[in-house]
């Protein structure tokens, strides 16, 4: 079967967009051939720092003839609908419709409209020049002399070439020559701009890389990242190194070259005083390049990997002399950052106010830097104050919840009021992404408590699904307030997540509650906390902020959202969801306890006891259902008088004891042993069933024994609702 190869050339595509756009080139295209009424076996997008590249094999050459019966009105029908019939079938009169006649419906219209199938090459020359017109990049451009004029072709840089062949794997191919904005799909290519800048004709794919190659470009992403990686690994090793491998950095240089060349460059050692963190960003941000350490150790070597696009014919050594420079300037500003936070700040005189407010030390640089923060007013949110404001709420939130982790009340006093401080230094202002753990280094210069400056640096964690969870108490007790702080306010304000939109990564912070919580075993009364926070808030002056609502509602939308990160992190861990569901209520605000049921009633109704209870306990609650529903009357209270049967007197008994077992391990937490006190009903339930008629003649005794039903239901109620529990 036919093969199809789609080059589309580019002055440049941005690493980061690359491989995203060459999956929307393969989805876009496959849709449209596939809504044509092709077929294909397989298709592979490819893509490189200058074309984004398809390979269709397989795909069919025509697509096949369709015949479709349309049916219309009754052939009585008045005039309009027939001729809307008519129109909408692409017929000009009644004569090329058909009669069917229906006994029951009589006669009416049928147009057959037959479709002859159509060739390939012209679907393909149909769909390309509007997937590309439209390609989805999320920056694009205008070029050249066309670029003025309405509907002008927008690429992510100038579009230069487009190759689209199409034909058998051993026999001649054609080309499919589209045309857009001046641009004629051909066979032509070209290679690498310096290596080999020439015109290169192409038939189909195979040929097409293999003379890539030749040209010095490699089509495949991976294969470049793997010759990046190993390349890097062995230039290392061979120096008496190890790579400190970077997989998104990986990613990013793969698709700054086609053909990677793969060098070592150096710098002094004494940069090597700069933290690991501050040298490895500032020579991945600036120039792209990989940092190694001597092996086995932790620390830098003044060594760096580069990649160069060129293959030059000194070596490399003019690439690396010229990026050694870059390096070299850049870590001489990062030394000059990290030596400038650890001093004085010029104006000690103006932030007094501020250190007085938090009981900071002017004398110590990072104390110096977080009245600097409050001092400027610098705003967290409009609607939720200053930093400063949201330093305080954090302070007096974490206040309380240190009764509840069991952490040094004075730790997490000063660890909090020092966890945004690192914002105001110039080594965070420069890299971001350091905050925290910059904050750690200069707590620790300053001979802060080892658990405070590991909560400046761990308050921010977990910050993802992989990113480790905070262990020490101080550093759980400010993260947990950080993250609620940040919830509650955004909620106050009606700033909570929309669909996919998250901007202020809410979803990120209540699921990070939800690990610290679930995996740190702390339980924690989310929605007295959150009420403790609105009456702190409403107290604390400047820090205050408004609720936009009432705030029983948003507390309550708030522990909804909670809930439902709970439920995607414990189905993540193996938990089945009508598990969860059959445990979690509305007001369930204490996730620990959630997790430790949904445990308990995994390993339960696994067991044989928990698969027959449930069965028993479905159609007991089902039966009581119905008759609820019809208004049957339904006893207050089992009567031991109306209990005729021996079953029945068995049940009630076994559900009095199983009750007062369950309700007694419930109350010790101990969720296991409540689940085993209700597996004693499995024999006294499944001997009701057998034996007992629940909906007997004589009404007072049928709404004994439907009483008897509602006391199962209760019962195991107390640990989970049965009826939401799937087999």
């Amino acid at each position: 079967m036919p093969n199809l190869l789609l080059e589309l050339r580019s002055e440049e595509i941005p690493a980061r967009m690359q491989r995203k756009a060459a999956g929307d080139l393969k989805k876009l295209v496959t849709d449209a051939l596939v809504e044509a009424g092709l077929s294909y076996e397989g298709a592979r997008e490819y893509w490189t720092p200058r074309r984004l590249t398809l390979d269709i094999h397989g795909l069919t050459a025509r697509s096949a003839d369709v015949r479709e019966e349309r049916k219309g009105p009754r052939t009585d029908a008045n005039e309009k609908a027939i001729e809307g019939f008519l129109r909408g079938a692409g017929l000009s009169s009644v004569s090329e419709a058909q009669v069917v006649s229906d006994p029951k419906k009589g006669d009416f219209y049928v147009a057959v409209i037959s479709k002859p199938g159509r060739a390939t090459e012209e679907i393909i020359s149909d769909v390309m020049p509007g997937i590309i017109r439209d390609f989805p990049w999320p920056k694009a451009m205008r070029w050249g002399k066309a670029s003025s004029k309405p509907g002008a072709l927008r690429w992510v840089r100038p579009l230069q070439s487009i190759v689209c062949t199409f034909g058998p794997e051993h026999e001649e191919t054609t080309v499919i020559p589209f045309e857009i904005d001046g641009i004629t799909a051909s066979n032509v290519t070209y290679g690498h701009r310096f290596h080999a800048p020439e015109a290169i004709t192409v038939r189909r794919f195979d040929d097409y890389v293999a003379n890539l190659e030749k040209a010095k470009v490699i089509l495949d992403a991976e294969r470049r990242k793997d010759i990046i990686l190993h390349d890097a690994r062995d230039i290392a090793f061979a120096n008496g190194l190890e790579l400190v491998e970077d997989e998104g950095l990986l990613e990013e240089v793969s698709g700054l070259v086609e053909w990677p060349q793969v060098l070592m460059g150096s710098f002094e050692e004494d940069y090597l005083s700069i933290p690991s963190e501050i040298i490895r960003l500032t020579i991945k941000t600036n120039q792209k390049c990989f940092v190694t350490r001597k092996q086995g150790e932790e620390t830098l070597s003044n060594k760096f990997i580069l990649v160069s696009n060129i293959q030059a014919s000194d070596g490399g050594k003019e690439i690396v002399h010229g990026n050694g420079k870059v390096v070299r300037a850049r870590l001489s500003d990062a030394l000059h950052f990290w030596k400038r936070d650890q001093g004085n700040m010029p104006d000690l005189d103006t932030l007094e106010a501020s250190a007085k407010k938090f009981g900071l030390d002017l004398k110590k640089p990072l104390d110096q830097r977080m009245a600097k923060l409050d001092a400027l007013d610098v705003t967290f949110h409009a609607k939720l104050g200053t930093q400063g404001a949201r330093v305080a709420r954090i302070r007096a939130l974490a206040g309380d919840l240190a009764k509840i982790t069991g952490a040094d009340a004075a730790l997490v006093d000063r660890a909090a009021v020092l966890a945004k401080a690192d914002l105001r230094t110039e080594a965070v202002g420069e890299f971001p992404e350091l905050q925290g753990l910059m904050g750690r280094k200069y707590a620790a210069l300053q001979d802060e408590n080892a658990s405070v400056a590991l909560a400046i640096e761990d308050h921010y964690k977990p910050q993802g699904p992989s990113d480790r969870v905070p262990a020490d108490k101080v550093a759980i007790t400010v993260a947990l307030a950080d993250k609620l702080d940040t919830l509650i306010g955004f909620w106050a304000i009606g700033e909570k997540p929309t669909g996919s939109k998250d901007p202020f990564a809410l979803r990120r912070a209540a699921l990070g509650v939800v690990r610290i919580l679930l995996e740190r075993n702390v339980r924690l009364p989310l929605l007295k906390i959150a009420r403790q926070t609105s009456v702190l808030n409403k107290a604390s002056g400047e820090a205050a902020f408004s609720f936009e609502g009432d705030p029983t509602e948003t507390f309550a939308d708030l522990l909804s959202f909670f809930h439902d990160r709970l439920k995607v992190y414990l189905r993540d861990q193996g938990a089945r969801h009508d598990l969860i569901d059959a445990v979690l209520t509305a007001e369930a605000d204490d996730l620990l306890m959630v997790a430790r049921r949904v445990e308990a009633l995994t390993a339960f109704i696994t067991s044989e006891d928990g698969k027959n209870l449930l069965a028993g306990t479905k159609r007991a609650t089902q039966l009581l259902a119905a008759e609820e529903k019809k208004g049957t009357v339904i006893a207050d209270a089992v009567s031991d008088a109306l209990l005729k049967l021996d079953a029945e007197k068995e049940l009630f008994a076994a559900i009095s004891s199983a009750s007062k077992d369950a309700a007694a391990a419930i109350a010790g937490e101990d969720f296991r042993s409540a689940m085993e006190a209700l597996s004693k009903l499995r024999g006294p339930v499944d001997r009701f069933f057998e034996d007992v008629l629940v909906n007997d003649e004589d009404a007072a005794i049928r709404a004994n024994r439907l009483a008897l039903l509602r006391l199962i239901r209760e019962a195991t109620g107390t640990v989970a609702d049965f009826s939401k529990i799937s087999g």
